[in-house]
């Protein structure tokens, strides 16, 4: 085997590192989304050396690296991505943001939790909780977070979005022998995002998904936004709400100057894994 992890017959020539990059470049952006292993074998080279090609396709910018993996970048930009591609990215990022936003949340209080990926990882991180009353439109909150950590636990109804596993609709329940929907408040409201920026605020790809985010928020005495550093940059279709309206940004990285001063200035503390939790 050579320096770079060929496993080549040497019978065949030798492909130059360049060309089998430029190779599986192109074979991700055909499929899709692939592992490690698929493209070891396919390409006849070592995982290591998949994992380095990889790496430096993702650090050039031409696909997007997952936990075992790559993602081609038209998958990325559409609208509706899948939540079993978007569960495999930033996963230690998300891991982190989820226990540290789990610091914010009271035992005995109520909450409300939004469909993104990241707040499957934080309900992951509840199980040390207790007697608390959840709210929610993911439809995966229930097989994630441990029934010890909780008193009720509410879906919210509406359409079902199976690439995303959770429901769009009204922020509210209705009851029998009412003539209105139940007034819902809960003591914090936690919700992952697709873009923070100075200008765009808090934004996501889908309307109907901004507009239930947005309910949440209106319904919260305390908001927390959890982002990724992955996040932050330009704002996308639909705005959640203004930077103003959160409390706390969970995130992994400190923000670039422009967004950390425009958070500031807006009374949003920002919250890191390094950092102490809040009192």
């Amino acid at each position: 085997m050579g320096d770079d992890g060929e496993l080549g017959n040497t019978a065949q020539p030798v492909r130059l590192p360049a060309g089998r990059k430029a190779e599986i470049a192109a074979y991700v952006a055909e499929v899709e989304q692939v592992t490690v292993a698929v493209l070891s074998r396919r390409f006849g080279v070592s995982s290591d050396t998949v994992r380095r090609d990889l790496d430096q396709l993702a650090a050039d910018g031409i696909l997007v690296r997952t936990h075992g993996g790559a993602v081609s970048r038209s998958a990325m930009i559409v609208t509706e991505k899948k939540l079993d591609v978007r569960m495999q990215l930033h996963t230690s990022a998300k891991e982190k943001i989820g226990a540290l936003a789990a610091t914010l949340v009271d035992d005995a209080s109520v909450i409300m939790l939004n469909a993104g990926t990241t707040c499957l990882a934080l309900a992951r991180h509840l199980g040390n909780h207790r007697e608390l009353t959840i709210a929610t439109n993911n439809l995966r909150i229930p097989a994630e977070v441990s029934p010890k950590a909780v008193n009720d636990l509410y879906l919210f109804g509406g359409a079902v979005r199976l690439a995303g596993q959770s429901t769009v609709g009204p922020v509210s329940f209705r009851v029998t022998g009412r003539t209105s929907d139940l007034e819902l408040r809960c003591d914090l409201a936690l919700i992952s995002v697709g873009a923070v920026s100075a200008d765009g605020g808090y934004s996501t790809s889908n309307v109907s998904e901004a507009v239930m985010m947005g309910e949440m928020i209106a319904r919260a005495s305390r908001v927390a936004i959890l982002a990724d550093s992955s996040k932050f940059g330009a704002p996308l279709f639909a705005q959640v709400a203004a930077l103003g309206a959160a409390d706390y940004l969970v995130t992994d990285k400190e923000p670039p100057p422009e967004l950390a001063d425009a958070l500031q200035r807006h009374g949003v503390r920002v919250l890191l894994p390094s950092a102490e939790p809040p009192a």
